[in-house]
């Protein structure tokens, strides 16, 4: 296949790549289903690194920030394929089932389940309609959504834990929380989701505290993190514009120069 591919129907993504691929920091605001084919994936969440290899299953907590590289195998594709299981579709769920809504989740992030032979089957139903290249209407892609829950629950119930908890995440202390999670390269929306605010509420708190807009604040802090990692650490530039909250080399190159009156490359 091409590489990279990313295909998505409906809520159902399927990705593949025959290239080491870094994926930018994401906010994950609904909880995802993610099969591995081929290959495997390494998370980074805020309790640490987890891989998850190929053949098994993780579920991914809605409301947090990871970073993932996908890691294809020897002279292969990496490959796998999400579902993303919003919170209207779930609630309807839950009370088609008759599921109690519950209590705020404060488990593990990431929720990594070994092989099982009626979801590889499933996943495997599921990637024919991508190899097919034919589009699934919606009324398809809301029933096989409903398999994959129903599959996931007889494989592990407590998982309702997860699925079902429909709380949104309290108002934390945000000075603390932006200064362990600036390198994040996600919208000012989803901060302030994360941190229990508005977006207005979130800017206005912002400002009160760094004295400057979140855009201003977060590009100087992630430059002065570069320059640190470049000059102090030894670290290169191509090694370290990602992980410090840049998406491209070149407006990373033009931010750091127009900064310090250098390129990184000559620090």
């Amino acid at each position: 296949m091409a590489d990279p591919t990313l295909i998505s129907m409906n809520n159902l993504l399927y990705s593949c790549s025959a290239r080491k691929e870094y994926v930018s920091q994401q906010f994950i605001g609904e909880n995802i289903l993610c099969y591995i084919i081929a290959g495997e994936l390494s998370v980074q969440t805020q309790k640490g690194l987890q891989i998850l290899p190929a053949g098994n299953l993780g579920l991914f907590r809605r409301q947090q920030l990871i970073k993932s590289v996908q890691v294809p195998p020897t002279g292969g594709d990496f490959q796998s394929i999400s579902i993303i299981l919003d919170q209207a579709f779930l609630s309807q769920y839950a009370e088609k089932a008759q599921i109690a809504r519950q209590q705020r989740y404060l488990g593990d992030p990431l929720r990594i389940m070994p092989s099982d032979e009626l979801l590889t089957g499933y996943f495997e139903s599921i990637l024919s309609y991508f190899k097919l290249n034919k589009p699934l209407i919606p009324a398809i892609a809301n029933l096989k959504t409903q398999e994959a829950v129903a599959l996931l629950l007889n494989l592990e119930p407590e998982l309702e834990k997860v699925l079902f908890d429909f709380s949104e995440p309290e108002k934390i202390d945000l000075e603390e929380f932006m200064k362990q999670n600036f390198i994040y390269n996600v919208r000012s929306a989803d901060f302030a989701k994360l941190t229990g605010r508005s977006l207005a509420t979130f800017k206005r708190d912002f400002e009160k505290i760094f004295k400057a807009t979140p855009s201003q604040w977060l590009l100087d802090k992630r430059l002065r993190e570069a320059h640190y990692l470049i000059k102090q650490k030894g670290k290169k530039p191509l090694d370290v514009y990602l992980n410090v909250g840049f998406e491209n080399l070149s407006h990373f190159s033009f931010a750091f120069k127009k900064a310090f009156g250098k390129a990184p490359s000559r620090i």
